[in-house]
């Protein structure tokens, strides 16, 4: 089996597993206890903290509150953010290739009564700057960009977007989930106010995430029930989960410039690979200005479920967009959002690597893809197999 879905999750790697093991059963206490083995855990989960705020370059630990997930981490950025300066003003920026952990919780907001404005990308996924700083108003509290897209891999701005808002006296957040452990991060030099991460997306466990908030920010809790993370996140620790995510951080600070390194060489092998034997592709985001773990890839004439079920039958994971809508028939809006048509956004494959891969899972790719393209589009009423054109 070759997985290249890991944009949509991640295997739990060795060294993070055995981290995390012994908080199951053998040092099990409740962090919130006084007694030994609540202190034990308690211990446990400050280095973990510590751990973190060091992968992201975060000056206190205080600034880490821990959360199951980049969901609850967007959620609590953003309804906590609009709860506590609603007072200042009802504005806020986002852009329209959001994943919809983000672009949900918006229309959620603008249901209570906030304004919304949605900021433009290019045919590259790269928001319109120009537009986004037009889009920028006396009464704007709070703007949400992506740090990488998670369909297309686009990476933004992030510290011009971060300069322009601490400028303005703006609360930015940063969903960081795809980013983290793909691109160097550093909330300081970056300006990033909040920051969304997500454990499974780095080799650790499903279930724990974290959201970073820059000292002085000031956000309302979104549940309530208890003291927990300092008051923001009511809830007993997940200590298993949150060790978990501080060792994989850790990793993926560790060891990022050998990944990125490895990873670029093969996504780029791929790309070029499907390029040189397949005719009639797109690639849909920046060539350079992309994750170094994606390749998202346009097909066209074929529909793109036949296409995954058909590399799935040769022993090969993708995916047709982010895992969270892949229940939907709707073509993806990240793709309609950089001026694709609904056929070419319904052809269109995510490849996405990781650490699992290898040179020879590339080249399997390539050697089966081509003759899967051919089965399909000889099947396709919009493809001629002679020449491979629409017909008139």
């Amino acid at each position: 089996m070759i997985y290249m879905d890991y944009s949509a999750t991640s295997y739990v790697k060795d060294e993070v597993f055995n981290e995390m093991a012994p908080y199951f059963k053998d040092k099990f206490g409740n962090a919130s206890s006084i007694h030994a083995m609540g202190r034990e855990a308690r211990k446990a989960v400050d280095a973990a903290r510590e751990k973190c705020a060091k992968a992201i370059g975060a000056k206190q630990t205080s600034e880490i509150f821990f959360t199951s997930g980049g969901t609850e981490s967007d959620n609590m950025a953003i309804r906590g953010v609009c709860a506590a300066y609603a007072g200042k003003g009802k504005h806020i920026i986002t852009s329209t290739l959001e994943h919809h952990a983000v672009l949900h919780t918006f229309e959620e907001m603008a249901k209570q009564g906030f304004e919304v404005t949605y900021v433009p990308a290019d045919e590259k996924g790269i928001l319109d700057m120009d537009a986004f700083k037009k889009a920028i108003r006396p009464d704007t509290i709070f703007v949400s960009i992506m740090f990488a897209n998670n369909e297309i891999g686009t990476i933004q701005p992030i510290n011009e977007i971060g300069d322009i808002c601490r400028e303005k006296g703006i609360v930015f957040h940063t969903d960081a989930v795809q980013a983290m452990g793909n691109v160097s991060i550093d909330v300081d030099k970056l300006n990033v106010d909040m920051m969304s991460i997500s454990g499974h997306k780095i080799y650790a466990p499903k279930g724990i995430g974290l959201l970073y908030v820059r000292k002085g920010i000031k956000f309302n809790p979104i549940t309530t029930g208890g003291s927990h993370e300092r008051g923001k996140r009511p809830g007993t620790e997940n200590v298993p989960g949150i060790v978990a995510l501080g060792k994989a951080m850790e990793l993926a600070n560790d060891n990022l410039d050998a990944h990125v390194s490895r990873m670029i060489e093969m996504r780029d092998k791929l790309i070029d690979g499907i390029f040189e034997n397949v005719p009639h592709v797109r690639l849909n985001g920046d060539r350079d200005k992309r994750l170094c773990t994606n390749a998202n890839i346009s097909f066209e004439y074929v529909e793109g479920e036949s296409l995954l079920l058909n590399l799935d039958l040769k022993g090969i994971c993708a995916s047709s967009g982010s895992a969270c809508t892949s229940g939907s028939l709707d073509p993806s809006h990240v793709l309609l959002g950089i001026g694709l048509d609904h056929q070419t956004a319904h052809g269109s494959i995510r490849f996405s690597l990781g650490d699992g891969n290898t040179m020879e899972d590339i080249d399997y790719v390539i050697e089966v893809l081509p003759g899967i393209l051919e089965n399909l589009r000889a099947m396709s009423p919009l493809y001629e197999l002679e020449g491979g054109v629409k017909n008139v």
